[in-house]
């Protein structure tokens, strides 16, 4: 009945959720607005004050005040179909959506690879609409990170461009001179991982081992491909480009570069693949080319997705944190949003090779 009443007796206001709580003002906004400096105790008289007097928070009154608009973009310079159907943007997503679970920040998600698609987001892309952008599957030219920065919003990259990556030391610009300044962004040790594939190919006496690589106006395909020729030179093995073919992440590209190495190199007899996707198309190009895995030719994909369980045979793989990557996106964003220290601006998280059949 108490509830009743205070709901009929018009919309609760602040004022009254900190008196029924017996808290201040200031720690019911620091409340609702997800703030961490707020003790459990409060919070907890906070939230049951709210839930009692049915108290909303009047998201527009607030923006006039904080200039905030409590939502975030993540924006995937990808298809529709690619984002909807590969496990690794299904990942980031689950964990920008858990690193996002304690604050008020919404999220929504944009494609941005059409003409058409990129128009709309860049029209969205403002203070007025979000407070920040996450930005995935970067390539060399793609120009949103510079149009956000430029409007002043804070923005978190998902892998490093190409452009981005660093000689040795993360956080640097090409070749390691030009520091990458507050360029926030959370990437894996691609060249790390695909080095310990190819090495565990060669530790196995594979002797011409062949490449799929990702595409090179992005960093992570710049990165693997930069492991798996260090792996190479380190097994002391010459290098050869008749081992190296090209794809864009997907199984169809995967299958078109094994067949087009088989042509070029059929002595070969171990392959490691940029993506899982790209390897589980590499696999029923060796299986339609009579190929045994791996008798004949030993396969490595990269990111340890579930796919990797389900090929024939089950897929040796480097596991990447997809989850986790999502998750400390968000955590970068949201500190950056609240104007908090974050140093350094970036995350690199480790990988490691899953042992399965296929090598």
């Amino acid at each position: 009945m108490t509830t009743q009443r205070n709901r009929s007796a018009g919309r609760p206001t602040l004022e009254q959720v900190a008196a029924r709580a017996g808290v201040g003002r200031g720690t019911v906004s620091r409340v609702i607005n997800g703030s961490p400096h707020v003790s459990p105790r409060a919070r907890e008289a906070v939230e049951k004050a709210i839930a009692e007097l049915g108290y909303v928070p009047n998201r527009a009154a607030r923006a006039l005040v904080t200039q905030r608009t409590d939502s975030v973009a993540l924006v995937v310079s990808e298809s529709q179909e690619r984002v909807f159907t590969e496990p690794f943007f299904a990942g980031i997503v689950r964990g920008i959506s858990s690193g996002l679970a304690d604050t008020p920040l919404q999220l929504w998600l944009a494609m941005a690879q059409s003409p058409t698609e990129r128009r709309r987001v860049e029209h969205h892309l403002t203070v007025q609409h979000v407070d920040g952008v996450l930005l995935l599957s970067l390539h060399d030219d793609d120009p949103l990170p510079a149009l956000v920065a430029e409007r002043g919003l804070p923005v978190v990259l998902g892998g490093r461009p190409a452009h981005m990556l660093a000689g040795g030391e993360p956080g640097r610009g090409p070749g390691g001179g030009r520091p990458l300044g507050q360029v926030s962004y959370v990437d894996v040790d691609n060249a790390g991982g695909a080095e310990s594939a190819v090495a565990h190919l060669i530790g196995t006496g594979r002797q011409r081992v062949a490449t799929i690589a990702g595409p090179q106006d992005m960093g992570v395909g710049v990165a693997r491909l930069a492991g798996y020729r260090a792996a190479v030179a380190a097994a002391g093995l010459p290098a050869d480009e008749g081992l190296v073919a090209y794809g864009d992440f997907s199984e169809a590209s995967g299958a078109t570069a094994m067949r087009a190495l088989l042509a070029v190199r059929p002595d070969l007899d171990a392959v490691f693949v940029a993506s899982d996707l790209m390897a589980a198309g590499a696999l029923r190009a060796l299986r339609e080319a009579g190929r045994r895995v791996p008798e004949d030719v030993a396969v490595v994909g990269f990111e340890d997705s579930p796919l990797a369980r389900q090929t024939d045979p089950p897929l040796t793989t480097v596991h990447q944190p997809v989850e986790e990557m999502g998750r400390q996106m968000a955590r970068l964003l949201v500190a950056t949003i609240r104007d908090e220290p974050v140093d350094p601006p970036y995350v690199l998280l480790d990988t490691h090779l899953v042992r399965r059949a296929s090598a």
